[in-house]
């Protein structure tokens, strides 16, 4: 039986047909073993990103096998830019096509600083420039609809159907509640959450930790799950998860993204993913009059630059606080 954390959905831009291509040959395939191993000795990289790199420069070298390269020094500045731009003319999304320059520039650099390689041909890579493409954002009344239905049919629900529709509850609240990711919901452990506090620790990218605060009515949906949800799908093999899933175990982001897809078309709103419920809840932070560097840390972003990226302040508030604010309005 597959543990509840498992999530064979497919990554998109991801390499989901390498097992089907020949391998390389065997000293370019040892340079990738030890590529992975460098990344492992490093910190801030998830294993997410680990994968996704080593799987981006095992493309890149396969890509150069095809074009008469036969040792690492044969990956020049060309083959760089002909892999790049294959990739772009299959339509990949600009957000991939920059991590797979980033994936390739990162293995180059190590390739050059321990002498596989005499010179760094990625030096010179251009990269497209992401844009700033913004998930669904859910209006304020929208969001509460969805909340409210998650409650309704916690409330309504009985037997079998209610532990996993208080679940559904709890964690779209707490999702927006505190504008978490979804990785970050599913990790949780019991002791993570402080109820009286209402606060919430969370294990956020490149492994920092953050404390994030939350409302009452995510306290108040959380004691639900807790007193009426959990206890009906734990086992003495469960372990701490806070979430856990239909067979007892931790409960997955596959299953988090799929009872956010449900209660969106049970509420009539767009159809939205938990990450659309952390940008929008980010946006109502700022409609409401949060600073920029409050939601930074809510968020968890190294960057202020990052939060930038995930806000946005609609005319009508702009007009408002133009008119009050400057001289000449």
């Amino acid at each position: 039986m597959a543990p509840e954390t498992q999530d064979p959905t497919p990554r998109r831009g991801g390499a989901a047909h390498l097992d089907d291509q020949p391998p390389l040959p065997g000293t370019l395939a040892d340079v990738v073993v030890r590529f992975g191993k460098h990344l492992e000795a490093q910190r801030g990289h998830s294993a997410h990103t680990r994968r996704a790199y080593v799987a981006d420069v095992t493309g890149l070298l396969r890509y150069a096998v095809r074009h008469g390269a036969r040792t690492l020094d044969d990956v020049q500045l060309h083959v760089l830019r002909g892999w790049l731009g294959s990739q772009a003319e299959r339509g990949l999304a600009r957000a991939t096509l920059a991590r797979r320059g980033a994936a390739a520039r990162a293995f180059l650099r190590w390739a050059f600083r321990t002498e596989l390689i005499a010179s760094d041909p990625s030096a010179r890579l251009a990269s497209p420039r992401v844009t700033g493409t913004l998930p669904t954002v859910l209006s304020t009344d929208a969001a509460a609809r969805l909340l409210d239905t998650a409650r309704d049919d916690a409330m309504a629900a009985y037997d079998d159907e209610r532990p996993s529709t208080v679940r559904a509850w709890a964690a779209a609240e707490l999702l927006y509640g505190s504008g978490i990711r979804v990785g970050e919901l599913v990790a949780i452990d019991l002791h993570d959450v402080d109820l009286s506090e209402r606060l919430v620790r969370v294990l956020g990218k490149g492994g920092k930790e953050r404390v994030v605060p939350f409302g009452v009515p995510a306290a108040r949906a959380l004691s639900a799950w807790l007193d009426d949800g959990r206890p009906e799908l734990a086992h003495a093999g469960t372990g701490p998860p806070l979430f856990v899933g239909d067979r007892g175990g931790r409960w997955g982001q596959r299953q988090a993204r799929e009872a956010v897809h449900r209660l969106a078309a049970r509420a009539g709103v767009d159809d939205i993913a938990p990450h659309a419920l952390r940008h929008s809840a980010a946006t109502h932070l700022l409609q409401g009059g949060s600073d920029l560097r409050s939601v930074q840390e809510v968020l968890g972003h190294a960057n202020l630059a990052t939060t930038q990226r995930y806000t946005h302040v609609d005319a009508e508030r702009l007009r408002a606080v133009y008119t009050q604010a400057f001289p000449r309005a």
